[in-house]
C-alpha cells in the first residue's frame, strides 16, 4: 500500500520554501530523489504497520552537531490528509527570506529537501494527543497559529517571530489547551505547564559580528540585550520538544533510522 501512494508522488512540485536555507534553482540530484524515495518509503511503511493518526516526524536538513544536536526539523505525519494518506504538515522558510508558509507535502517532498542527511526519527504520540492534533492539522487553515515573519532563533514564546519547531510546540500546546481556540501565547503557556522547557543555542557575540551571521531569517533582536551579550539563546528545538513529550508521558513509541539502517536503540536528537 505504501509503495503504491508513494509511486504516486515521486514526481516532485517546485520546492516553494526550505527550513531555514536559501532555494536553489537546479532540480534534486537523481541519486539525492532515489534517497528520500526510499526513506519515504520506509517511515510510510512503519507508519502504516502502527496506524496512529498522526506522528512527529524529524529530518536532517541542516548540520547542527557543533551546536550538540542531530535532527535539525520536525514535522506532523497526518494519516488520511485530505492531501493524501500520509501528508507531513509543517512549517518551511520562504527560501532563507524573514517569511515563512505551512505546507501539506508527500512524504518523498519532506525527505527531498537536499538534506544534509537522510536520518529520520518517528514519534508517535499517547492516542488521546495524536487524535487531537490530527483534527486539528485536517482542519487547516482554521485555528493554524501561524506567524509569517520568521526567524531561525525565534525566541520560545515570541509573539513577533515564529520558527518551524516553534510553531510544532504550540500547535501541541493548543492540543492540549483548556481553551477551545487559544492563540499563540495560550498555546505555548499550555506547552510549558506541562513541562516544556527551551534548548539553549550557544552563539558566541564575536562569531555573530565576524561570522556573518546576518542574513534576512535571522533576528537576533528577538532576544533581550542580555541574551545577546552573552550568547547563550534559548530555542524551541527538535530534542526539546521530544525530550519534554517523554517526561510529560505523550510518547508512546519512537523509531529511528541511521544512514539508512534500523537503530537497535535509539541515539541522540
Amino acid at each position: 500500500m505504501a509503495a503504491t501512494m508513494l509511486a504516486a508522488t515521486l514526481v516532485l512540485l517546485p520546492a516553494q520554501g526550505r527550513a531555514g536555507t536559501g532555494c536553489g534553482s537546479e532540480p534534486l540530484a537523481p541519486r539525492k530523489l532515489a534517497d528520500a524515495a526510499q526513506t519515504a518509503l520506509t517511515v510510510a511503511d512503519a507508519l502504516d504497520r502502527r496506524d496512529a493518526p498522526l506522528a512527529l516526524v524529524a529530518r536532517v536538513g541542516t548540520d547542527l552537531s557543533a551546536q550538540g544536536l542531530v535532527y535539525s526539523h520536525v514535522g506532523f505525519v497526518v494519516r488520511d490528509h485530505p492531501a493524501g494518506r500520509w501528508t507531513a504538515v509543517h512549517l518551511l522558510n520562504e527560501c532563507g527570506s524573514d517569511r515563512s508558509n505551512l505546507y501539506s507535502q508527500g512524504l518523498v517532498n519532506f525527505f527531498a529537501d537536499d538534506l544534509v542527511k537522510q536520518d529520520a526519527r518517528i514519534v508517535w504520540l499517547e492516542p488521546e494527543l495524536a487524535q487531537r492534533l490530527a483534527e486539528r492539522l485536517r482542519a487547516l487553515p482554521q485555528t493554524a497559529l501561524h506567524q509569517p515573519h520568521y526567524n531561525l532563533i525565534a525566541r520560545p514564546g515570541s509573539v513577533e517571530y515564529q520558527n518551524s519547531t516553534a510553531w510544532v510546540l504550540e500547535t501541541v500546546g493548543a492540543a492540549l489547551s483548556p481553551t477551545p481556540a487559544p492563540n499563540r501565547d495560550a498555546a505555548y503557556a499550555a506547552a510549558q505547564r506541562d513541562g516544556f522547557r527551551a534548548d539553549r543555542v550557544h552563539i558566541p557575540y564575536s562569531k555573530r559580528v565576524l561570522g556573518g551571521l546576518f542574513s534576512a531569517n535571522v533576528a537576533f533582536t528577538d532576544h533581550p540585550i542580555a541574551t545577546r551579550l552573552g550568547g547563550e539563546y534559548p530555542v524551541v528545538t527538535v530534542r526539546s520538544i521530544v525530550e519534554y513529550l517523554e517526561r510529560s508521558g505523550h510518547v508512546q513509541a519512537q523509531q529511528e533510522w541511521r544512514n539508512g539502517r534500523a537503530m537497535t536503540a535509539l541515539g541522540a536528537l
